[in-house]
């Protein structure tokens, strides 16, 4: 559903993204995972059609985003890591202006406008103007916009930033759904605990490039790393254990 082939991104002479290629199926939840700086926004955005690679192709359903990109975009929801929305909009308001951007209107619009609010939890919210809204409202808000038009694929980075408890198991919840009906979410995350608990597969990025890729196990198993957690195999293929190792010599030393 969505393939990445030899996918990269270039500032000047800074290397961003470096030749990646990745096939996330249909009825996948793929999770992205690396350290700040890895590449991780970048490679969405690119996905989303919001930066064009330097070379390499994003593919969504077949669909090169940069050749057939309506057609493409009709497939995806994205999801960014910061709610941009327009403040002097009312959240129904809001809903019904980007399902007017894949072409949906009418009384469906307006029925699915209102169970997404519902759900959510937004419903009391839906004729106030967002600029009142908090963040962690706004989110919410953002992630039922990129629903708004039953979308094929889900492109999500950092999901949880600013939900509540309570929220973040309803997404976790609405994710699973989504795939186990033939959805496919790729999601990019610093949370460890939720790739583990909700990832089918992952791919560990590290300075641009994939470092590994498949499910916990395929990873263990290709970098040797017997029942080691998904915590200690990423910081092993990211260089992260020389920072452990610094910080229980500090704590020895006080």
């Amino acid at each position: 559903m969505i393939r990445l082939e030899n996918l990269t991104k270039l500032y000047g002479s800074f290397v961003a993204v470096d030749d990646i290629s990745l096939h996330v199926p249909r009825g996948v939840l793929y999770g992205c995972l690396g350290p700040n700086g890895a590449g991780k926004t970048t490679t969405l955005r690119m996905i989303a059609g919001i930066l064009r690679p330097t070379q390499g192709r994003v593919l969504l359903g077949g669909d090169d985003v940069h050749i057939k990109p309506l057609s493409a975009k009709m497939r995806l929801g994205f999801i960014p890591d910061r709610p941009f929305v327009y403040d002097k909009l009312t959240g129904a308001e809001f809903l019904r202006f980007v399902a007017g951007l894949y072409g949906q209107e009418g009384d469906s619009v307006e029925r699915r406008i209102a169970e997404l609010l519902e759900v959510f939890e937004l419903t009391s919210w839906k004729d106030e103007l967002v600029e009142a809204y908090s963040h962690g409202m706004r989110q919410k808000l953002i992630i039922s916009s990129a629903l708004i038009h039953r979308p094929e694929c889900i492109v999500v980075d950092e999901p949880m930033v600013g939900l509540d408890p309570k929220a973040a198991r309803l997404l976790k919840d609405i994710f699973r759904q989504f795939v186990e009906r033939g959805g496919t979410i790729l999601m990019s995350t610093h949370t460890l605990e939720v790739a583990e608990a909700m990832c089918d597969q992952i791919a560990i990025i590290q300075h641009g490039k994939i470092v590994a890729a498949g499910t916990v196990s395929d990873v263990r198993r290709q970098h040797q790393a017997g029942d080691a957690s998904l915590e200690e195999l990423f910081l092993k293929l990211t260089g992260g254990a020389q920072v452990r190792e610094l910080v229980e010599v500090l704590g020895a030393a006080a």
